[in-house]
C-alpha cells in the first residue's frame, strides 16, 4: 500500500478548536485513516497526531515514542498519577515550545482498530504524548496549558542528529 501523506493543520485553523466526535464504526476506510495518520506522522519526525490536526474530527490518535505504534479510537484517561514539567511541542504549532505541567503516570482506555477494548499503562514520554494528544481531541493546544513558550530554535543542517 503506497503512503499518502496528510496536510496537518496549523495553530488558527478552527478544526484544532472543535470537541471532536466519537467513532461509531470501524472499517477498512477507518484502518486507512489510522495508516495515513501514522505514515504523516513519522514522514513529520512527530511522536503522535491526533485526527483532528489532520482535518478529521474524530476522536482517533496515533503515538510511536519509539515503544511501537499506539492506534487509539475514543481514548479516555481513567487514571492519573503525579506530576512532570517538561517541554513540549506540537506539529500544529511547529515554531514555538514550551513548559507544560502534565500527570506523570495514566491509563488510557481505548479501542484498537480490531473493535477490542483495550487498557493502556504509561509512564514518562508515552504519558506526556497520550495527554497531548487528547488535549487535541477536546480542542485545546499546548500552548493553552503551557507554563512557559519560546520560539523553537532553528537548527541548522550539520546540528541535526537522528
Amino acid at each position: 500500500m503506497a503512503k499518502k501523506l496528510l496536510n496537518i493543520l496549523v495553530a488558527g485553523d478552527p478544526v484544532l478548536r472543535k470537541v471532536a466526535e466519537p467513532v461509531t464504526r470501524i472499517d477498512k476506510k477507518l484502518h486507512r485513516l489510522l495508516k495515513d495518520m501514522a505514515d504523516t506522522m513519522y514522514a513529520s519526525d512527530g511522536v503522535g497526531l491526533a485526527a483532528p490536526q489532520i482535518g478529521v474530527s474524530k476522536r482517533i490518535v496515533v503515538i510511536d515514542v519509539g515503544e511501537g505504534l499506539f492506534e487509539l479510537i475514543n481514548p479516555v484517561i481513567v487514571k492519573k498519577e503525579g506530576e512532570v514539567v517538561s517541554a513540549e511541542g506540537c506539529l500544529s504549532v511547529p515554531d514555538y515550545e514550551g513548559e507544560v505541567q502534565r500527570a506523570g503516570y495514566v491509563e488510557c482506555e481505548f479501542t484498537d482498530r480490531n473493535g477490542q477494548r483495550m487498557l493502556l499503562q504509561a509512564h514518562d514520554l508515552l504519558s506526556i504524548c497520550i495527554q497531548h494528544e487528547l488535549d487535541h481531541l477536546d480542542g485545546v493546544l499546548f500552548i493553552d496549558k503551557a507554563q512557559s513558550l519560546s520560539p523553537k530554535a532553528k537548527e541548522k543542517p550539520t546540528d541535526v542528529v537522528k
